[in-house]
């Protein structure tokens, strides 16, 4: 089995079109054989800071459909309202 490879520009796109699709952290670590810090470089855009607006661009015209629904930041955005916990035992 080959070692790590080196993550290039268009990786770091497919990387950002992933992230975006809901693809596993360990799918990704998988896919491009990499330690998972090497991923949170792009997404933090500490390597290749241009990667997120080329992949928003290529998402865009990837998919249509998903253009309108999806947010292009590095964040995640909280599906499910938080759970208040047992904070209503004390009212």
């Amino acid at each position: 089995m080959p070692g790590p490879a080196r993550l290039s520009e268009a990786d770091a796109v497919e990387i950002w079109i992933a992230r975006w699709l809901r693809v596993p952290l360990k799918a990704l670590v998988a896919r491009y054989r990499c330690d998972s810090r090497r991923i949170y470089e792009v997404w933090w855009e500490e390597r290749f800071p241009a990667s997120r607006a080329k992949a928003e661009a290529e998402f865009r015209r990837r998919h249509p459909a998903l253009r309108d629904r999806t947010s292009y930041g590095y964040r995640r955005i909280p599906r499910t309202v938080p759970a208040t916990g047992q904070m209503g035992l004390f009212e």
